[in-house]
């Protein structure tokens, strides 16, 4: 393990996940009470990936992020007034109400757009790379994706050219075993899918995808890799989804193999480790008590925000389509 984080360090890492288990929390909420169009995938269970690997990055840094995106704006300090708008299809959403939970983005913080096809998010992160050599600048992209987007030609073609020309981009795979209900074991003859970094001879390494520190450990060398020009690299985060693919999926699949699998992981809850670690670190309970405080506030202001807010008006149907 690197150098340890600082007290301040551990207090916003904990901050930041359990802002991201909360905001999963009231969008289930939503969900369930039928405020929100289409499907929300949620974050729940994989909060130490991007808390991790954000908390790496610079604040004129790129990412390319997946359909399971909440948790990566929440990562890199979006507005949660703005997310949960636009989750429930309000003008004042980031996309006024356009973009939804699936395609969510925040520009203002270097999030290129969540997108809905398996992968699709990964040769807009290396474009984003190039830009940053094109133009000279010191930026970096990080594109996040599934276990699943690994067995997409596009993630090939693009971790190749970005290897082959040096590009500073992080390829981080969130492996939680399953694309939809296909489980990666099936379907890979590779234990670990960081091993795929060997064919294009850059760095591929596996992180333990529930300790956020481990994974800010193993994101700091890959971003500074990146950044002094040495190209890309490819971080495994090994996590696990507490729920289906989607809000309105059992799982029941999870279940074929191992009918204790969802129970031995959510054992391992990142966030609750980590509430542990700030103990650990000599914080006292009131002080960890305060910081939740504060993001129940948070949450609770951000759900009357987008519930008070208005639908767009029908005369922006076609406004911001066609460029």
């Amino acid at each position: 393990m690197a150098k340890k984080l600082t007290k301040k360090q551990y207090a916003d890492f904990y901050e930041t996940m359990y802002k991201m288990r909360r905001f999963e929390e009231e969008v289930f909420e939503f969900y369930k009470k039928g405020l929100m169009p289409g499907l929300a995938h949620l974050y729940l269970g994989e909060e130490a990936v991007a808390t991790g690997v954000c908390a790496a990055l610079n604040e004129d840094d790129y990412i390319g992020s997946s359909h399971r995106g909440h948790g990566h704006l929440v990562a890199r300090g979006a507005d949660i007034n703005r997310m949960m708008a636009e989750i429930l299809g309000k003008v004042t959403g980031y996309s006024r109400g356009k973009g939804g939970s699936m395609h969510i983005m925040a520009l203002d913080k270097g999030i290129l757009g969540a997108n809905g096809i398996v992968g699709g998010e990964i040769p807009i992160a290396t474009g984003a790379a190039y830009r940053a050599v094109y133009k000279g600048t010191t930026q970096v992209a990080v594109s996040f994706f599934g276990d699943s987007a690994t067995n997409e030609g596009v993630f090939h073609e693009s971790v190749n050219m970005a290897a082959a020309w040096k590009l500073p981009c992080v390829y981080v795979i969130e492996n939680n075993l399953y694309g939809i209900s296909v489980d990666i074991r099936d379907v890979t003859n590779t234990e670990h899918l960081a091993d795929r970094a060997k064919a294009y001879d850059i760095p591929g390494v596996v992180a333990d995808g529930m300790d956020a520190e481990a994974v800010y450990e193993a994101a700091t060398e890959a971003v500074a890799r990146a950044r002094g020009g040495k190209g890309p690299s490819i971080i495994e985060c090994k996590t696990y989804r507490w729920q289906g693919h989607h809000v309105g999926d059992p799982g029941d699949y999870r279940q074929r193999k191992d009918r204790k699998e969802k129970e031995n992981w959510m054992a391992r809850c990142p966030v609750a480790a980590f509430r542990g670690r700030l103990s650990d670190e000599n914080y006292k309970e009131a002080e960890i008590s305060a910081i939740e405080a504060a993001v129940e506030n948070a949450i609770r202001a951000a759900v009357e925000f987008a519930i008070d807010s208005p639908y767009p008006d029908a005369s922006e149907a076609f406004t911001d389509i066609f460029v």
